[in-house]
């Protein structure tokens, strides 16, 4: 990585969700170390405009459902 921050990169991070691994995901992101990529928020009424959206706008990020 050399001198870019972690800001910069743009990276997906897998692990097996155990509770370690959730935990150390858990501190990184209370940190702001690590920010989910989200695209879009859909209100739990409009699940059917998200489905749509990820299927037909190919989503860049996450697409979240609120509730």
């Amino acid at each position: 990585m050399g001198n870019r921050s972690l800001a910069a990169c743009r990276c997906a991070l897998t692990a097996a969700p155990d509770r370690k691994n959730l935990a150390a995901l858990r501190e990184l992101v209370e940190s702001g170390r690590v920010t989910p990529a989200v695209d879009r928020t859909y209100p739990l009424r409009e699940v059917p405009e998200a489905i749509r959206y990820l299927a037909v706008e190919h989503a860049r990020a996450k697409v979240v459902i609120t509730v």
